[in-house]
């Protein structure tokens, strides 16, 4: 179905036209009617398949379709929408700008690492479409620099993240500002039984829309995961970048220490690179993500606060220097690449201690990631240790994420919670009770 045929003002056919769009995709075409309508949704489809112009499209035709009031509060949005992090936020800002480019309204984006005074003055000068992260949006609220009291279309983008990241309390809060008839749209990438309940929470006799089967990854990324000990996987990745020339490599890193350590390294050995994590300032984030857009930087380094808002047109490789701890992360990450039907690759360097990850993110997915036995990084065996895990069986082994020392050759001690059990106490447990022995 191509966009023509859906009745859409000729402005934004002409945006459309002018941004390459030509055939909906799956999701905008089975979303779109049914917001059009006016019913609540829940909508969960993978990452890069078109959700920002299936839940903000028919927003911006409503808003033609019935003209602000001459009367009504400039700085009182018609719409909100609600964003995990600054770099979703901010994409969102621009590429919905494209859609209304050729029409009067005025979209304004306020999140965390800017000033609160330049927001003030943008939304002073009036806002049709508010997008913006949680906590920086309750602090509008508390300056009285904005009021909600008009919005009636609510967006929650990426909701399951903000759920992950603490911010239902936030959410919560907010929506207590807005008017009770307004339509609410719940978009994310996974389903969490979280999620679900803050559906029932928030939906009014909603309409759910999946796209794929639950958490699925999309069929153009080629996953792969290299086995190695924890301390070596710098040499690893150095060694693979440089055998396969990888250019524009997204890697994740666990922790922010991790990341700028890893940046240290790489510049060390001369190659382009940069962070993004919560320590930099939005507009040091913004630089890295555009001189990596534009092909100046060769790795860019992340944190989970990543995850979600980077779109980056062609990305090929996406590197999990250490597994997320929560399975539905995974799936995000790795969304980074093979997004609009492209192909892409999502390497996870796997340690002994990310095994139990490796089998939940497995799950998530339903299928097996295949295994890559580097030369010269050559691990013990872990066939026990993974059809343990398999079998369902119960390990003392840690599930936290794993923080590599770069540089570090020393050997992790051993973790002391892989003891057996006391024999003592398994005699114990199958001792009878006094009550059976009297029988």
């Amino acid at each position: 179905m191509n966009f023509a045929s859906f009745g859409f003002a000729p402005e934004i056919l002409k945006a459309l036209e002018k941004c390459g769009y030509q055939r909906m995709t799956p999701v905008q075409e089975q979303t779109m009617a049914i917001a059009r309508k006016g019913k609540d949704l829940l909508v969960n489809a993978q990452t890069g398949t078109g959700k920002t112009a299936a839940f903000s499209l028919p927003i911006i035709q409503k808003l033609i379709d019935n003209p602000r009031n001459n009367s009504s509060d400039l700085k009182a949005p018609r719409t909100l929408i609600l964003s995990p992090t600054r770099e979703l936020a901010e994409q969102l800002a621009q590429t919905i700008r494209t859609y209304t480019q050729f029409l009067e309204l005025k979209i304004v984006a306020v999140f965390g690492g800017v000033k609160v005074s330049g927001q003030a003055n943008k939304l002073n000068s009036g806002v049709d479409i508010l997008i913006s992260t949680p906590a920086r949006l309750i602090e509008h609220i508390e300056l009285n620099n904005v009021s909600l009291s008009q919005v009636e279309f609510l967006v929650l983008d990426e909701a399951d993240r903000m759920l992950d990241m603490g911010f239902v309390t936030d959410v919560n809060k907010i929506i207590s500002q807005t008017s009770p008839n307004h339509q609410t749209l719940l978009f994310s990438a996974t389903t969490t039984p979280a999620l679900n309940e803050l559906s029932h929470q928030l939906l009014k006799n909603h309409q759910e829309i999946r796209i794929s089967k639950r958490n699925t990854t999309a069929d153009t990324v080629e996953h792969v995961m290299y086995p190695v000990v924890e301390e070596r996987k710098i040499d690893l990745f150095m060694a693979l970048l440089d055998e396969y020339n990888w250019f524009q490599v997204l890697v994740f890193t666990s922790t922010k220490r991790q990341a700028d350590e890893l940046l240290d390294k790489l510049k060390q050995n001369k190659i382009q690179a940069a962070v993004c994590h919560a320590d930099k300032s939005q507009g040091s984030r913004r630089r890295a993500l555009a001189d990596f857009k534009s092909a100046k930087l060769q790795v860019l380094i992340a944190t989970e606060v990543a995850a979600r808002g980077l779109d980056i047109v062609g990305l090929d490789f996406v590197v999990n220097y250490n597994l997320p701890f929560l399975a539905e992360d995974y799936v995000h990450r790795i969304g980074r690449t093979g997004r609009a039907g492209q192909s892409g690759h999502a390497i996870s360097f796997v340690s002994r201690e990310e095994e139990q990850a490796v089998d939940r993110i497995q799950r998530l997915i339903g299928s097996k990631i295949k295994r890559i036995r580097k030369k010269g990084f050559e691990v013990s065996d872990r066939e026990a240790l993974i059809n343990t895990i398999e079998q369902g069986r119960k390990t003392r082994k840690s599930n936290k994420p794993t923080e590599t020392t770069i540089g570090s050759r020393k050997k992790a001690r051993k973790n002391k919670s892989f003891k057996k059990v006391n024999n003592k106490s398994r005699k114990a447990s199958k001792k009878p009770s006094k009550n059976k022995r009297k029988k």
